[in-house]
């Protein structure tokens, strides 16, 4: 099977323990990198989240720099001599006449001792034919990582092909090495090794004892230069790095400052020159000689949509002898799965089902073979929103699209940052130039969501695989401190390993069953529980006292509408003079209702939730008679819970007659904030004494700032904590607090 590069662990599956290889094998690919200026300039008109407009711009990763030719020495079975042109024969087909490298850093070109290639790369295939050791050397890279962390992490390690490459300007022949940490997919495979300036380099030259040449100076440089020594003596066939006028260093240590730009040392014509004019002059030349020139590529790769399985939308292509590829016809499309296969673990059924893959060929009416391979699933979640705008369409799309596209919000978990959220960006543009929409970009605004966390248990299977278990199969162990150290099986008693907290997911069999917790409690209390327990954007940590304490709650609130039953269902609306305690409740009912809204339009669902339990708390400790306040409030907190907990609030609606005023819950009018609700006659005022709070003071609304003082310096608290002291001034913070500073 085909494993994505986070399922690899240790070089072996992640569930099976089975070693896992690298393959090369033919591939289909959607060509997101014609995109890569767009999708990363668009960026900046998203209403998303700064996280994940970052992790795009990085994984397009544009950069400026130039292209490199190092043209091949003649092979060591080629009698060809370098003088004669520097042509690399003897190297046979397929592979060019030169190693080309692209390097941002192109003002480091007189650096360059050495070149690493990827274990891939045509060369050291074509090098590895009669040499037994570097064959076995590529098979070893093979069952290596492929992300660029892994790479980064990873040991560094190479081996010699016993062949050169020339430097382009000063002629040096380079030793040519096989690299691990050289990735065939970035780049072109190779790059120039310049130790002196790059860490990777450094690390490779200082293990095999490869030259480091100083090319670049700091001006000044933040510490003293390292001290010269002599090259080592070589023979007139050896012309590799450090000749041609080069410095060669003993650097023990990476040191970071290696990597900064500067000034051009060792460099020939260039010597003084600042890098970034080097920069510019170096790829004129490069070009003059036609050996290069400015380039600018992006770390984004084209999109490999083939998958050699059952599962997943056909590709529409032929395979005839004489006609080459050819796609479906129109009028054929769309290909169909068949419904009758069985997979059986041993490779793709459509490539052992003749009747899918034998047809004959569109063009020229000869048997042909079809295409066995079938998209990436990520090529469905790329557009499927267009096709709920237009669910029956007769083609992908209609005019029903231009009403309904982009999406206003967007809600879904930030690990589909780089994979799912930028693929369908791209597929938006794509249906764009083919003229089905008319938008550039498919979603306005972005919600990342935090994942669940629950515990996870394992234990390492006898082939290096991993088992996970439920976490309501085991019993845990715990320390004299309450600390959780491990868990055995409930089954047999057998130890098992604790993992700690884990995003929730059906792999590690740390989920929660919905439908055990609505059994229990009810859908509402899980969806209150949910809501409440943390930011939208913020992890959540399961907690079974959490899912309780939401029940409690709606208890509560259902206690609340039957005790008062009668009141509120025969009241009728606020008017007239209020008491002054019912005045005090509706202002906290319509400031806690300003927030409720606020908190709804920014997506702050836990805070919501707070603001209804305020609500409640406030309706309960109401001591008054004040029905019609009472029925107003209630109202008003059952809408604020009905997105969360529908059951509940659209019963409670119904009894107590809500809905004969307003109508049903689900087309009743939203609760809006009263503005006289939240006019006082009297205001408190937080009360401090050098900074520190000392009591509250209540004042008119209207007071002012002499009134506030003198009210303020005339409180007992205050005469107490001043102390007999004189008051030096007295801070007025409007509507919050005054502060007397002794």
């Amino acid at each position: 099977t085909v494993l994505a590069n986070e399922q690899v662990i240790d070089g072996r599956g992640w569930r099976t323990g089975a070693v896992v290889e690298k393959r090369e094998i033919p591939m289909y690919y959607m060509k997101i990198t014609a995109y890569a200026d767009e999708l990363v300039a668009q960026l900046d008109k998203l209403g998303w989240p700064e996280p994940v407009k970052l992790m795009q711009k990085n994984w397009v990763g544009r950069s400026d720099g130039a292209e490199i030719h190092f043209p091949l020495a003649p092979s060591p079975l080629s009698s060809g001599d370098l003088a004669e042109g520097l042509v690399g024969e003897g190297w046979g087909e397929g592979v060019a006449q030169k190693v080309k490298v692209f390097s941002t850093r192109p003002d480091t070109i007189y650096g360059a001792t050495f070149m690493a290639v990827a274990p891939e790369h045509p060369i050291t295939q074509a090098a590895a034919k009669n040499n037994p050791a570097l064959a076995a050397f590529i098979e070893e890279c093979k069952k290596g990582g492929v992300t660029e962390a892994e790479l980064a992490t990873q040991e560094k390690k190479g081996m010699d092909t016993g062949h050169f490459a020339v430097h382009p300007l000063n002629q040096d022949r380079l030793p040519i090495w096989v690299a691990n940490y050289v990735l065939m997919g970035y780049g072109e495979g190779a790059v120039m090794g310049v130790p002196a300036h790059d860490e990777r380099d450094f690390a490779f030259a200082k293990k095999y004892g490869l030259p480091i040449v100083q090319v670049v100076a700091a001006s000044p440089p933040p510490q003293p230069q390292p001290t010269p020594r002599k090259p080592a003596a070589k023979s007139p066939e050896d012309k590799g790095g450090g000749e041609g006028g080069g410095r060669v260093y003993t650097l023990e240590r990476w040191q970071d400052w290696y990597a900064d730009e500067g000034i051009a040392i060792n460099s020939g014509d260039f010597n003084g020159m600042a890098t970034a004019g080097f920069k510019k002059k170096i790829g004129a030349v490069l070009a003059a000689l036609e050996l290069g020139g400015p380039r600018i590529t992006y770390r984004l790769r084209d999109w490999g949509i083939s998958r050699q399985r059952y599962w997943g939308t056909p590709i529409p292509m032929i395979h005839c002898e004489s006609c080459g590829e050819v796609p479906v016809p129109d009028d054929q499309l769309p290909v169909v799965l068949p419904e009758d296969l069985v997979p059986d673990g041993t490779g793709n059924p459509l490539a052992k089902t003749p009747a899918f893959y034998e047809c004959t060929c569109p063009k020229c009416g000869k048997a042909a073979r079809r295409e066995t391979d079938t998209m990436d699933t990520f090529v469905d979640s790329s557009w499927y929103y267009m096709r709920y705008c237009a669910p029956d369409a007769a083609s992908m799309v209609d005019e029903r699209v231009e009403y309904w596209m982009p999406v206003d919000q967007y809600i879904g978990g930030i690990e589909h940052a780089i994979l799912h959220l930028l693929y369908a960006r791209f597929w938006t543009k794509v249906m764009r130039d083919l003229k089905l929409v008319t938008v550039d970009e498919p979603f306005t605004q972005l919600l990342t969501q935090g994942m669940v966390l629950n515990h996870i248990y394992s234990r390492k299977t006898e082939h290096g695989g991993v088992d996970y278990f439920w976490p309501d199969d085991v019993t845990d162990a715990v320390d004299a401190a309450g600390t959780l150290t491990g868990a055995t099986l409930n089954s047999d008693g057998s130890a098992v390993t604790y993992e700690g907290v884990g995003t929730m997911s059906k792999s590690k069999n740390n989920g929660v069953d919905p439908q055990a917790l609505i059994d229990r409690f009810g859908a509402d209390t899980a969806r209150l529980f949910v809501m409440f327990a943390s930011p939208p954007e913020q992890t959540l940590e399961w907690n079974d006292a959490g899912v309780e304490g939401a029940n409690r709650y709606l208890k509560r609130v259902w206690n609340f509408g039957a005790k008062h039953a009668t009141n509120l269902q025969a009241a009728g609306a606020v008017t007239g003079v209020l008491s002054d305690p019912a005045k005090a409740l509706r202002f906290e009912i319509h400031t806690v209702l300003r927030q409720i809204n606020y908190d709804y339009e920014r997506m702050q669902y836990n805070t919501v939730a707070s603001g209804a339990m305020k609500l409640l708390n406030a309706l309960e400790g109401f001591k008054g008679q004040a029905p019609a306040v009472l029925r107003e409030g209630f109202g008003i907190l059952l809408r604020a819970l009905y997105p969360a907990c529908p059951h509940t609030t659209w019963a409670l609606w119904n009894e107590l007659g809500y809905a004969a005023q307003h109508g049903e819950l689900l087309d009743a009018p939203w609760p809006q904030v009263i503005e006289s609700a939240l006019l006082q006659d009297q205001i408190e005022l937080m009360l401090q004494v050098n900074g520190k709070l000392r009591g509250s003071i209540t004042v008119p609304a209207a007071a002012s700032k002499s009134f506030i003082e003198h009210a303020a310096l005339a409180h007992p608290d205050c005469i107490k904590f001043v102390d007999g002291l004189p008051v030096k001034r007295v801070i007025v913070v409007p509507g919050r607090l005054v502060n007397v500073v002794a």
